[in-house]
């Protein structure tokens, strides 16, 4: 019969997204989407170095995972106290890798506190244990953006972009983040369980 070429083994797929450096001992907060299926995680930071990460747990229900690089000293960002004190109309600044393009910073405003979109689609037998309560934003988040910063004028971490509404998959006016109080204390839990 015809010779048939051999296998190469599975295919890998590479996917990228953003993170959010939160401590100096290397803790990086994403998307649980972003690194799910990984085998393997690699960090760029935005000065070129790449490091190899561990995925120190994840989060279905927020979308929320928590990765880590072995540095000291890093720069980080720090959640905010309260990020329901945020407000309608208050300007925020959405820092990402949207498409590959390196340490990207849009702006818009907070449009929407507490929605609900039913992104997060996890149908348990005890029915959906999805978190919904993300920040709306008008300031443009792209594939790519997932598991970056949405930060106030601060510089206080409000957010971690997660998801957009859109018909096409690119920003169409909408974004989301879950909210510093949701994440913060996700991130607490996986980093001490």
């Amino acid at each position: 019969g015809p010779m048939l070429p051999q296998q190469q083994g599975p295919r890998q797929a590479q996917a990228a997204g953003s993170g959010v450096i939160i401590n100096a001992e290397g803790y990086i907060v994403t998307n649980n989407h972003v690194v799910k299926d990984a085998d393997e995680v690699e960090v760029a930071l935005y000065d070129g170095r790449i490091y190899a990460a561990t995925i120190v747990g994840t989060d279905p229900d927020t979308d929320i995972a928590v990765i880590k690089i072995e540095e000291k000293e890093l720069p980080f960002l720090s959640f905010v106290k309260d990020s329901n004190k945020a407000k309608v109309g208050e300007w925020v600044l959405a820092v990402g890798n949207p498409f590959n393009l390196n340490s990207t910073v849009t702006a818009g405003i907070i449009s929407a506190k507490r929605r609900s979109i039913n992104i997060l689609d996890r149908n348990t037998d005890q029915g959906s244990t999805a978190i919904e309560s993300f920040i709306q934003t008008d300031a443009a988040i792209n594939p790519g953006n997932s598991g970056g910063a949405l930060v106030n004028l601060q510089g206080g971490l409000l957010g971690i972009n997660t998801a957009i509404a859109s018909p096409t998959g690119s920003y169409s006016g909408y974004g989301f983040a879950v909210p510093a109080n949701i994440a913060s204390k996700v991130v607490e839990d996986l980093i001490e369980f």
